[in-house]
């Protein structure tokens, strides 16, 4: 399990590094299809191509999402944002220890493919990842 969430912060901070912006026509259409059946009320969709996968940010019933696809369509991990209150009381905590009198800019919940859930915290420019029980993974 840890190591399958080490592999994922690693496939996040390096999609990350390399991803590039795509026009929509450059999306294959399995990918697009799938970002709509998936998310019918999706809007402001912008695309990136990260190496071999597509992202999508986009709006969804106000709240913003990144989604990852491969290129056959299959989702590889979800994003979402989330309040700060969201984020579950041990990262908080662990935040209000470690990183006194600073404040959690933007808070995100990733779901990998295998269900595995991880959050986001960014302060001051850096991004805090946990476990969802709230172990701090990394620091980017």
């Amino acid at each position: 399990m840890r190591k399958s969430v080490i592999i994922l912060i690693a496939l996040v901070l390096s999609t990350i590094a390399f991803a590039q912006k795509v026009k929509v026509t450059k999306v294959p259409e399995i990918v697009s299809k799938s970002l709509l059946s998936k998310y019918p009320n999706a809007k402001n969709i912008k695309w990136d191509k990260e190496e071999n996968n597509y992202e999508a940010s986009f709006e969804n019933n106000k709240i913003e999402n990144s989604v990852l696809f491969s290129a056959n369509g299959k989702i590889i991990e979800t994003e979402v944002e989330i309040t700060v209150a969201q984020l579950p009381k041990s990262i908080l905590n662990y935040i209000g220890k470690n990183y006194k009198d600073q404040k959690v800019k933007e808070a995100a919940k990733i779901i990998s493919e295998k269900g595995i859930i991880t959050y986001e915290a960014e302060i001051q420019g850096k991004d805090l990842f946990f476990d969802e029980n709230g172990k701090l993974l990394s620091v980017s």
